[in-house]
């Protein structure tokens, strides 16, 4: 940088500004967004390790590239607008401008916020019942047939209006901004009629809107057949086809479409009917694929350009190399096998096969009640066999690309979004999934702002 003045870390301190505070309300709480109106650049200084940094400027990353996380020690970053600016060595650190901001990170991490490419997190209430079910030795599959699982929640969220279904989506929004995530897809599905789809939808859209998180919306029609339809699957997805899709369309309330395509629910050939629908409102597909059997969604998703096929639990050796000459990212959501007892993804053989792989939650009511992605990064070492480095590049960089936002988001690059946290002090990156309960983060950043 010009001008650059060579100053000691312990001549800066934080400059006074003003400051206003931004809230949504909450039943039980506010969240509170802190603006610095005053204020276009922030300093770190003092950090203990800088990671999650992109001088090569990838999109996602693949195979042996996984096993690299660019760091920097006892640095500094510098926020601009609400975006990165610049970063080096303390020693090198520039003196800040008038006005500026300086936040002493007093030797934690900085890290990229998570990118978490997979969540259901607009629901009405939890199903607790069914967990004890499970524990009973129920399986995901008999809870379905007995009226429980996604049908519960549709019934539940039928009942509820447009205003609770917001503040308690929020309350979740809240929980996970906190514990890092900067990035966020959110699915509908739960609604299984059109007027219950739309009404999720436009929940997220608000969420969008009132949130500095960044929020992408997928249409989720397809995620079980509803109890009016039952024993009637093919009217099901007509009705999708020609009455949902429009209308999420002409609202434009989706960036992406969605099909369970599995054992029990929806066949590779009605996902392919129902996402050339979607298609031709530029609603791109991300796939449940893989999740109960060996489905075909793989397959499915790969002919028709998905940006990612999600699950994969019993994915096989064939879809590997089905998945390995296409651009679709394939996403473990290893909460889901944590939570249900299922087998975990081939992460391990998926980056030794030269594949990209993404982590992500299924934050959800029935099968991963819980949005914590450092958890998520700690089950991708423990129990997929991946290096602390591939699991913190499957759950930032890659899970950008997963929601086709890895431009803007997922690393640390001179000109992308500053969404970031900072840890306290840790001894080394592998600490955090090493830690795979210990509370790190210290503060979250969205867009160069601080959230409190």
């Amino acid at each position: 940088m010009a001008d650059r003045n060579h100053i000691p870390s312990s001549a800066l301190s934080p400059a006074k500004v003003d400051e206003g505070d931004f809230f949504l309300s909450c039943p039980h709480q506010h969240i509170r967004l802190q603006q610095t109106h005053n204020m276009k650049r922030l300093f770190i200084i003092n950090i203990g390790i800088l990671a999650g940094i992109d001088s090569r400027s990838k999109r996602c990353l693949k195979g042996k590239e996984m096993g690299t996380l660019e760091t920097l020690p006892n640095a500094y970053l510098i926020i601009e607008n609400g975006r990165f600016k610049d970063y080096g060595k303390m020693d090198d650190c520039p003196s800040p401008a008038d006005k500026a901001e300086v936040i002493d990170a007093k030797g934690g991490a900085v890290l990229p916020s998570w990118c978490d490419s997979h969540t259901h997190i607009v629901y009405a209430g939890s199903r607790e019942q069914e967990f004890i079910d499970k524990i009973r030795g129920l399986s995901y599959a008999e809870i379905a047939r007995r009226g429980g699982g996604i049908l519960n929640s549709a019934d539940r969220l039928h009942e509820m209006d447009e205003e609770e279904l917001y503040q308690q989506a929020m309350s979740r929004v809240d929980e996970i901004i906190r514990k890092g995530t900067g990035c966020v897809e959110i699915k509908s599905g739960y609604g299984l009629n059109t007027e219950d789809e739309l009404k999720m939808l436009r929940v997220i859209r608000r969420i969008k809107k009132t949130t500095r998180l960044k929020v992408v919306a997928t249409f989720l029609g397809a995620h079980a057949v509803s109890h009016a339809y039952k024993g009637r699957q093919e009217e099901y997805v007509d009705l999708i086809i020609h009455e949902m899709i429009p209308a999420v369309g002409k609202e434009k309330l989706a960036d992406f479409i969605d099909v369970f395509c599995d054992t029990g629910f929806f066949t590779p050939e009605e996902t392919a009917r129902i996402l050339k629908a979607g298609a031709e409102y530029g609603m791109r597909p991300k796939i449940h694929a893989d999740e109960l059997a060996s489905s075909g969604g793989v397959e499915v998703g790969v002919k028709h350009n998905a940006l990612s096929v999600d699950h994969l639990e019993s994915m096989t050796e064939a879809e590997i190399q089905l998945l390995k000459n296409s651009r679709t990212m394939p996403t473990a959501l290893p909460g889901t096998s944590f939570f249900l007892n299922m087998p975990f993804a081939l992460g391990r053989k998926m980056i030794d096969a030269g594949l990209p792989l993404a982590l992500a939650s299924d934050y959800n009511p029935g099968s991963t009640p819980s949005g914590d992605m450092k958890f998520i990064v700690s089950l991708g070492c423990i129990k997929m066999r991946l290096l602390p480095e591939e699991a913190i590049n499957a759950a930032t960089l890659n899970g950008a690309y997963a929601m086709g936002l890895s431009k803007e988001y997922g690393s640390v690059m001179r000109g992308k979004t500053a969404n970031f946290f900072i840890t306290d002090p840790i001894p080394s990156i592998e600490f955090i999934p090493y830690a795979y309960t210990t509370p790190v983060i210290d503060r979250v950043f969205l867009q160069g702002e601080e959230y409190v």
